[in-house]
């Protein structure tokens, strides 16, 4: 995912973030109602991953925002770093 550098990134990311959260429910119907959707459990991994770097991008941008640097300076981390994240 490529941010915006506008001053309305943090929307624009957290629009995203809510599409990819409609798109994960309606992904997890289908498979609850077909579980060997092969398809749909690809797109799935792949969706929650993307999702992950969408959080870990907002994440970095309002600590940049609280440390008084420019929030633009957040990047999109590769998926291998964001998933061996623990909460």
């Amino acid at each position: 995912m490529q941010q915006p550098h506008d001053a309305s990134a943090e929307q624009a990311i957290l629009g995203r973030i809510s599409k990819m959260v409609d798109d994960e429910k309606a992904l997890r119907d289908l498979l609850a109602e077909a579980p060997e959707g092969g398809d749909e459990r690809e797109r799935l991994t792949a969706l929650e991953h993307e999702l992950d770097q969408c959080w870990d991008l907002l994440r970095q941008r309002r600590a940049l925002t609280e440390a008084g640097e420019d929030p633009g300076g957040a990047r999109v981390r590769p998926s291998s770093t964001v998933e061996g994240y623990r909460s």
